[in-house]
């Protein structure tokens, strides 16, 4: 009988008990490829700005900046200002998310 060369329990299991254990070969790249969130001055408001990498964008969203569609699977960045009169929560509502490209040349 020929070997099988997968594994026989399925990843992030222990034991019986179930524990999910993050893959850290995944989380690290997926850390990596999404990128860090940063603060940006765009004409004199403070925005935060959060890359999104293909892999965890799921969603289809409308690009405030060219009116186009942010398709699930494409790179993006979600952008919401951090300096509003109404505050915290107020600013992460109405966060949007953008083509890399439209943020850079807004």
């Amino acid at each position: 009988m020929p070997r099988s060369n997968r594994p026989r329990r399925p990843r992030g299991r222990v034991d019986d008990r179930r524990v999910a254990t993050p893959d850290p070969e995944e989380s690290g790249l997926d850390r990596l490829m999404s990128g860090w969130k940063r603060t940006e001055v765009r004409r004199g408001r403070e925005y935060a700005v959060q890359p999104i990498s293909a892999a965890s964008a799921q969603k289809e969203y409308v690009c405030p900046g060219c009116g186009g569609a942010v398709l699930p699977g494409v790179a993006h960045v979600v952008v919401w200002r951090t300096d509003g009169v109404l505050g915290d929560a107020a600013d992460l509502a109405s966060r949007r998310h953008w083509h890399t490209h439209c943020w850079r040349t807004a």
